[in-house]
C-alpha cells in the first residue's frame, strides 16, 4: 500500500489540536449556559426546581451508568469488535464523577423531594414506619456514598487499566480487566437497582415494583448506546477513525440500540401487565397517576416514541449503517430517555398533568452542559482508542454479513 493511501486509511490517535480547542471551547460554553439555565430555573420556579433537578440528575447519571455497563460487558465477553467504542464508553462513564458532585444539591432539597417518608407525616404512617429501618435519612445518605464509591471506583480502575494500553501492549492488563469484570457486574447490578429504589421508587413509598431496577437499567443502556453511536458518527465524519471504528462498528452499535429498545419495551410491558392483571389498588395507583390529564399523552409518547418508532426505524440494516438515520434516532432516544425519567418523577408531584416549565428546561441544560464538558475533557485528554490493545487487529477486521 502506498504511503498516500495509508495516510487516507490510517487512524488518528488523538484529536487534532485545533479540533480539541474548539471542542473544549464549545463544551465550556455549554457548561456556562447550563449553569445559567439551572440558576434561572431555580430563580423563576423554586417550587418545581427540586423535582426537575432530580430528573436531570438521573438522566445524566443513568447515561454514565450505561457507559460503565458497556465497558464491563465488553470485558466479560472478551469482545474484540468494541476496542474503540469501549474507550468512548470510558469517557461517558466519567460523568459519574460529576454525578457525585451533582448529588450534593439533592441533599439540600431532600426533604422536599422525598417528603413522603422524610417529612413529619411519614412518622405517623404505619407503612412508612414499618420501612423506617431502610427508609431513613442517615442510611439513605450512607447508601448514596456506597453507590458512588462503587461506580467511581470501577470507572477509575478500568479507565486506568485501559490507559496503560496506550503506552504498551500487555496482554496481562487486558486479562486482569477481564477477570475482574464479572464480579464488577454484580456490584454494578446491585448498586444500580438499589439506587433506583432509593432515588426514584421511594418518591412514592407506598408503591413498589421488583422489576423497577431492571427498567431503569434498560433506559440507561439505551441512552448510553445512543451517545456512543453519536460519537462514532462524529469521529467517522471527521475522518479520525477509519479502521477501528467504521461503518461496521456503527452497524453493531445500531444493532445493540435496536435490541435494548426492544428490551426496554419488554420490561416496561412486563411491569405494566403484572400490575394490570393483579388489579391491586396500591399497585395500580402508579399507572392511574400516569393516565390522568396530560400524563396520558406522555404515557402514549413513551409507548410510541421510546419503542414503536425506533423499532420500525432501526429494524432496517440500512438504517443502522446510515449516519443520518442512526444519528437522528440516537438524538431522539436520548431525548426520550429524559421524557421517561420525567414520567417517572413528576407525577409524584403533580397528579393532574404534565406542566413543562423553565425549571425543566434549565436543569436539562445544566445536565447537558456538565455531560458535554466532561466528555470533551476526556476526549481531548486521551487517545481515541487504546493504542496497544491486543484486539485492535481483530477490531479492524469486523464485518457484518
Amino acid at each position: 500500500m502506498s504511503k498516500q493511501s495509508d495516510n487516507v486509511t490510517r487512524d488518528v490517535e488523538r484529536l487534532p489540536e485545533a479540533t480539541a480547542k474548539k471542542l473544549n471551547g464549545l463544551a465550556l460554553v455549554l457548561l456556562v449556559v447550563g449553569l445559567a439555565g439551572g440558576a434561572a430555573g431555580y430563580a423563576m420556579d423554586a417550587k418545581a426546581f427540586p423535582s426537575s433537578y432530580l430528573v436531570a440528575f438521573m438522566w445524566l447519571v443513568t447515561m454514565g451508568l450505561g457507559g460503565l455497563f458497556f465497558v464491563l460487558i465488553q470485558h466479560v465477553t472478551r469482545a474484540g469488535w468494541s476496542v474503540a467504542p469501549r474507550r468512548h464508553a470510558e469517557w461517558l462513564s466519567s460523568v459519574l464523577v460529576a454525578g457525585a458532585v451533582m448529588f450534593l444539591p439533592l441533599i439540600a432539597f431532600a426533604h422536599g423531594i422525598w417528603e413522603h417518608w422524610m417529612g413529619e407525616h411519614g412518622k405517623h404512617d404505619p407503612l412508612i414506619v414499618a420501612k423506617s429501618a431502610y427508609l431513613n435519612p442517615t442510611f439513605f445518605y450512607i447508601r448514596a456514598v456506597i453507590y458512588f464509591a462503587i461506580w467511581i471506583g470501577l470507572t477509575v480502575w478500568f479507565t486506568k487499566g485501559s490507559a496503560k494500553l496506550d503506552e504498551r501492549r500487555d496482554d496481562g492488563i487486558i486479562e486482569k480487566m477481564q477477570a475482574r469484570s464479572a464480579p464488577s457486574l454484580f456490584l454494578f447490578g446491585f448498586s444500580l437497582t438499589f439506587a433506583a429504589f432509593d432515588w426514584l421508587m421511594s418518591l412514592d413509598p407506598h408503591w413498589y415494583s421488583t422489576i423497577y431496577g431492571v427498567y431503569i437499567f434498560a433506559g440507561a443502556v439505551t441512552s448510553s448506546l445512543s451517545v456512543l453511536a453519536l460519537i462514532n458518527i462524529r469521529l467517522q465524519g471527521a475522518r479520525l477513525l477509519n479502521r477501528v471504528s467504521t461503518v461496521e462498528h456503527r452497524h453493531d452499535l445500531g444493532k445493540l440500540l435496536f435490541g435494548f429498545t426492544v428490551f426496554f419495551a419488554y420490561i416496561g410491558f412486563s411491569q405494566y401487565f403484572l400490575i394490570w392483571y393483579a388489579n391491586i389498588p396500591e399497585e395500580t395507583i402508579f399507572y392511574k397517576h400516569r393516565w390522568t390529564g396530560s400524563w396520558q399523552t406522555i404515557s402514549l409518547l413513551i409507548l410510541f416514541g421510546h419503542f414503536v418508532l425506533p423499532f420500525l426505524v432501526l429494524l432496517s440494516r440500512h438504517a443502522k449503517r446510515s449516519s443520518l438515520v442512526l444519528g437522528a434516532s440516537a438524538v431522539w432516544m436520548i431525548f426520550m430517555h429524559w421524557i421517561d425519567i420525567y414520567w417517572l418523577v413528576k407525577p409524584n408531584f403533580d397528579h393532574h398533568g404534565a406542566h413543562f416549565g423553565i425549571a425543566d428546561v434549565g436543569t436539562l441544560l445544566l445536565a447537558l452542559g456538565v455531560g458535554a464538558f466532561v466528555l470533551a475533557r476526556r476526549a481531548t485528554g486521551t487517545p481515541l482508542f487504546p493504542l496497544h490493545d491486543p484486539r485492535v487487529a481483530e477490531a479492524m477486521r469486523v464485518e457484518n454479513l
